[in-house]
């Protein structure tokens, strides 16, 4: 099945990305939780991470300074060094 991925920037033109794919287990991985800083957001980062770590899955939380722009690029950095997996949390 083919998946397509909707940037919700105003692209004219959207760019041609690919999905990585999923891996097959959480087990021994990092999981961050990135929440963009929504209202009610933390709500359903609380409740995430607490059926993670019922499971045994480590999480490390995260937080955008405004949803209203893309993460700085220090804290993409960080995720990406600390993570192999990441959950984006969209709420209002």
């Amino acid at each position: 099945m083919a998946r397509v991925l909707i940037d919700p920037t105003s692209e004219r033109r959207p760019a041609a990305r690919q999905v990585n794919p999923r891996p097959p287990s959480l087990d021994g991985r990092t999981v961050g939780l990135l929440d963009i800083s929504k209202s009610r957001g933390d709500v359903l980062i609380d409740e995430l991470e607490r059926l993670l770590a019922a499971d045994g899955v480590r999480t490390v939380r995260y937080r955008k300074p405004t949803f209203a722009r893309p993460a700085p690029v220090d804290l993409r950095h960080e995720i990406a060094t600390h993570c192999e997996v990441v959950i984006e949390a969209l709420a209002d």
